[in-house]
């Protein structure tokens, strides 16, 4: 019997949720929100960091579409988020704007379903599928 974290759907529903979270964000990068203006001028980043950002996310959201390279757009969100919830730690605080800490647990959510889907397609990770058989 597999656990339900092994189940297809799991995977699909991962997924699925790390393309909405990141595309909800994307429109506010996008569009130059006041509290992603706020983010990014408090990390010395705004507008290039914002931008180049939001490009990376919408690379991730393409490569999470496309089966053959989930793994792929896993990985780059996985890192994304790591420096976002670093970002968070180091310089922003959880709570930005008041938002009650929202951006921060959804970098969380992001950032471990990320990792969910990674282990779950690491026989399709070039040099690592030798390491990790398929059980």
């Amino acid at each position: 019997m597999k656990l339900i974290l092994f189940h297809p759907y799991s995977f699909y529903i991962a997924r699925t949720l790390i393309v909405l979270i990141i595309g909800q964000t994307l429109y506010f990068k996008f569009t130059g929100s006041e509290e992603s203006k706020y983010i990014f001028t408090v990390l010395a980043m705004e507008p290039w960091g914002r931008i180049g950002l939001a490009i990376l996310e919408t690379i991730c959201i393409i490569l999470l579409l496309f089966p053959r390279l989930v793994w792929l757009g896993a990985l780059l969100a996985s890192n994304l988020m790591l420096g976002a919830i670093l970002s968070h730690l180091v310089f922003l605080g959880i709570v930005v704007h008041n938002d009650g800490g929202l951006l921060f647990i959804l970098a969380l959510v992001v950032f471990l379903l990320s990792l969910y889907v990674v282990y779950y397609e690491r026989n399709k990770i070039p040099y690592l599928r030798d390491f990790f058989p398929i059980d």
